[in-house]
């Protein structure tokens, strides 16, 4: 009966546990589904305890070269989850991480006035980097991006992942999103 008792008592302390479960999503998916889609320069990343101090999030300020959907504006204010203060940190799987200075290219969902987050976790941010050959900027896709609804395996240096120029990316984006859906 002890035994039972303390098992009891055991369980009803227990934390609760909970986990990321992150789907790939198509890429007119990801596109269709963000209010804002902007490239740009990360200028800052702060991180902070949310109001209720159970988690860390991430304000992330981004310095915009290049609005493909979306009000344009001076900077874009973003969230993510994860981040460190002090001798805290938290790490959420899948979160994007962010530095200053990154290039991106940000698919953001935006809901009433709060502040946007990115899609699907890592899978609305598209990583720029210049090329050193021919100096072009060459967006790089999260691996997590589905072309179609049936099972794919991953395949390192499968071409439909190759890195793409900016401008042929951009190109991508404005076909997904079909006539007028630019702004």
């Amino acid at each position: 009966m002890r035994f039972a008792a303390a098992l009891a008592a055991l369980i009803l302390c227990a934390p609760s546990l909970s986990a990321t479960v992150l789907l790939p999503a198509e890429f007119r998916e990801i596109v269709t589904g963000s209010q804002i889609i902007v490239y740009g320069r990360i200028t800052d990343v702060r991180a902070e305890w949310t109001n209720d101090r159970r988690r860390i999030e991430s304000v992330v300020t981004l310095q915009p070269a290049d609005f493909y959907r979306g009000t344009p504006a001076e900077r874009v204010t973003f969230r993510v989850p994860g981040g460190q203060v002090g001798r805290y940190k938290s790490v959420t799987v899948g979160a994007p991480e962010f530095h200053a200075g990154d290039e991106v290219v940000l698919f953001l969902r935006a809901r009433g006035p709060a502040v946007p987050q990115v899609f699907g976790l890592n899978q609305g941010v598209f990583r720029v980097r210049v090329d050193p050959r021919s100096g072009r900027r060459m967006v790089t896709q999260p691996i997590l991006t589905a072309r179609s609804s049936a099972p794919e395996r991953v395949v390192r240096g499968a071409a439909h992942r190759q890195p793409l120029p900016l401008e042929q990316f951009a190109t991508q984006v404005r076909s997904a999103l079909g006539p007028g859906g630019v702004r």
